[in-house]
């Protein structure tokens, strides 16, 4: 492959554009890669399309190894198979939908769990055509409220799917277990340093769930691991361990007037000012905060939710949908519409909302918390005496510090990452919806069981993209760079000649070749431009061209040899 600059669709920026709000976004658009062409859809320019259809052909070639093949399915879908599931209520606003002429409703496919199960329904029928691993490659579509950060949260993306179909759940476990090692595989061969954790299954349903992240400081996922053990848990799956019942009898529920203290802060310094209860040792985590919340349930109608959370802590609010979901939740605001709510005073005994606590809230806890009258909180507010909650929810915030669910004894660390993958034993969810039976062995039906295994493919770009930049630019691993080589011509005394002959020779050899043949471009452009596009190496053809010698160089190390073009191609051909 033979690329020249001199007749490429490609323009590179001087300057960060606007927009770009990341690392990845900004090189991206900068080096020539991509285009917006509409809030949260890119378009790929030929270098771009190059580096995505090698993503593509590493994850296809890691899944062909694990005995998948490749199928590809429309992305406009008809109504009814998502609603025999469930999830054309269930993702909401989320989904793209629409009509045809005829009325007929559609809508442009998220995830294909539906389409795969239909599929397997109609061409199987016997234990004889299972186990098999079916994926595609395809354009998915949601309709994101904030589409941002580029490639890495969009409404139109590409995205590997997969499913495995067995007979058993030892079968499933099996074929999660072959996907997981690929999945391995291909963030290797990508270049992405990443952290597999456990996650939550959401609108996909399912038992078992890991998500693949890729470590960055944009990432828009927030994960924990323990330093005395393996645990590793996106902060949505994290469970906090419940403590002990505490000893003793607490005292008698006791009211105070607390004025203007709307806030934890406020109320903790009152609290030790006036010795509430006999005490100056109040801190936040003796208080119990009250957040009311609209939960939103598909296809029904809005709810008023009290959370009840430890005063040091604040709402996660992507961890209380993730406990809510399908159903998402936004904060209250309205407290003109329910005098009973008494906004900074809030407190669970005598609630008239449901009302759901952290687990840290056991029974025999006592708080100091809103009296449900302006200016007033109470003391010794015991849970199970003064007040029952409906049940317990993981909605607050977690902690650098926080100890290990699984060992107890490490403390939590935290990090950001990227979700490049997300992976899902689903069980029969799908089967069941659709009455999916073959005949087994013993000539009885059996429901086959599914396995959901999902790559982010143009996410993946960015966030490579996100791991291997410096200030100059992109530094593409070789696997997906989309050229082997970068031939920079200087521009004078038959340089441009010399680096064509040369490009020539490197493709002859089984190279890709990339070549700035530009003419009227000076020679500090081109250079700052390879270093900007990233390819793995430079061979500059400049000055000692007369001399017979070449500059070779490494864009991942910065190193820089002098190399006789006579020996060019040897010397490329072996690193």
């Amino acid at each position: 492959m033979l690329l020249r600059m001199s007749t490429m669709l490609l323009k590179t920026l001087r300057e960060d554009p606007a927009e770009a709000e990341v690392p990845s976004h900004r090189l991206l658009l900068r080096a020539g890669y991509i285009r917006r062409a509409a809030p949260g859809g890119y378009t790929y320019l030929p270098l771009g399309k190059l580096v995505l259809d090698n993503v593509a052909r590493v994850v296809r070639e890691e899944m062909a190894a694990a005995g998948a093949q490749e199928v590809s399915f429309p992305a406009l879908l008809p109504r009814d198979p998502y609603e025999t599931s469930g999830r054309w209520t269930d993702y909401g606003d989320e989904i793209f939908t629409l009509k045809d002429r005829r009325d007929t409703e559609y809508l442009l496919a998220p995830t294909h769990e539906e389409m795969f199960a239909l599929l397997v329904q109609d061409l199987t029928s016997s234990y004889r055509d299972f186990p098999m691993i079916l994926f595609q490659v395809q354009t998915k579509y949601r309709d994101e409220a904030r589409p941002r950060a580029g490639l890495l949260r969009g409404r139109e993306f590409l995205m590997k799917d997969a499913y495995s179909f067995d007979l058993t759940d030892e079968g499933l476990a099996d074929a999660y277990g072959v996907m997981r090692v690929a999945y391995q595989k291909i963030f290797a061969r990508l270049g992405l340093e990443h952290t597999i954790v456990s996650a939550m299954a959401g609108a996909m349903g399912g038992s078992a769930s890991e998500e693949f992240l890729a470590l960055a400081d944009v990432g828009e996922d927030t994960f924990v691991g323990c330093a005395k053990c393996d645990y590793a848990a996106n902060t949505e799956a994290v469970v906090t361990p419940a403590p002990p019942a505490p000893e003793g009898t607490p005292g008698p529920l006791t009211v105070h007037d607390t004025p203007d203290t709307p806030t934890i802060a406020s109320l903790v310094a009152l609290a030790n000012e006036r010795a509430l209860d006999g005490r100056t040792d109040w801190t936040a985590a003796d208080t119990l905060k009250n957040v009311v919340v609209t939960v939103h349930h598909p296809g029904g109608e809005p709810e008023l939710l009290a959370i009840g959370v430890p005063g040091d802590r604040e709402i996660d609010l992507k961890r209380l949908d993730a406990a809510l979901a399908p159903a998402t939740a936004e904060l209250f605001d309205d407290f003109a519409s329910r005098p009973d709510l008494v906004k900074g005073y809030i407190g669970p005994q005598g609630s008239k909302i449901r009302y759901l606590a952290d687990p840290r809230v056991v029974a025999g806890t006592a708080w100091l918390t809103g009296a449900n009258q302006p200016g007033k909180h109470a003391t010794s507010v015991v849970a199970g005496r003064d007040f029952t909650p409906d049940g317990t929810i993981e909605a607050a915030e977690v902690h650098a510090g926080d100890p290990c669910p699984r060992c107890s004894e490490g403390e939590l660390t935290i990090r950001r990452g990227i979700e490049i993958g997300h992976i899902f034993q689903l069980g029969r969810r799908y089967t069941d919806a659709f009455k999916l039976d073959v005949l087994g062995p013993d000539g009885k039906p059996v429901r086959p069981t599914m396995g959901s295994y999902g790559v982010g493919v143009s996410r993946a770009v960015a966030a490579v993209a996100e791991q291997h930049h410096d200030e100059r630019g992109l530094v593409w691993p070789a696997e997906i760079a989309p050229a082997d080589v970068h031939v920079v011509a200087a521009g004078k005394d038959g340089q441009v000649e010399a680096a064509l002959r040369l490009a020539g020779e490197l493709v002859a050899a089984g190279l890709r070749v990339l070549v700035d043949d530009r003419p009227g471009v000076s020679a500090g452009v081109k250079f700052t431009d390879a270093e900007l596009i990233g390819i793995p190496h430079t061979v500059v053809v400049g000055r000692r061209l007369g001399d017979g010698y070449g500059e070779l160089r490494d864009r991942r190390t910065g190193g820089r040899d002098e190399v006789l073009m006579s020996d060019m191609v040897a010397a490329l051909t072996s690193v």
